[in-house]
């Protein structure tokens, strides 16, 4: 597995990086064209949604999560019933 690459989005008008693994550089990229934003756009609105947490978690780790929730959104199929654990 490759090791993260840092890049530079900007968001709410000021630069900041983001460093991600690549498969996860891939997956917002795909989002971001499925929602019809730019990566910028979806990466604000991420960003946006976390500092509104009580304790919010890193940039990176807010767009990993993002991703894992948006996956299992898109695939109830393979969730796993939480009652059965």
């Amino acid at each position: 597995m490759a090791g993260p690459i840092k890049r530079s989005v900007a968001i709410a008008g000021h630069s900041t990086s983001i460093s991600l693994e690549p498969i996860f550089w891939h997956a917002l990229g795909e989002a971001a064209a499925a929602m019809r934003l730019p990566l910028s756009a979806l990466v604000a609105r991420i960003d946006a949604a976390r500092i509104e947490a009580d304790d919010p978690p890193n940039l990176a780790s807010a767009i990993r999560v993002w991703l894992f929730e948006r996956e299992r959104e898109r695939h109830p199929e393979n969730n796993i019933d939480n009652d059965s654990q």
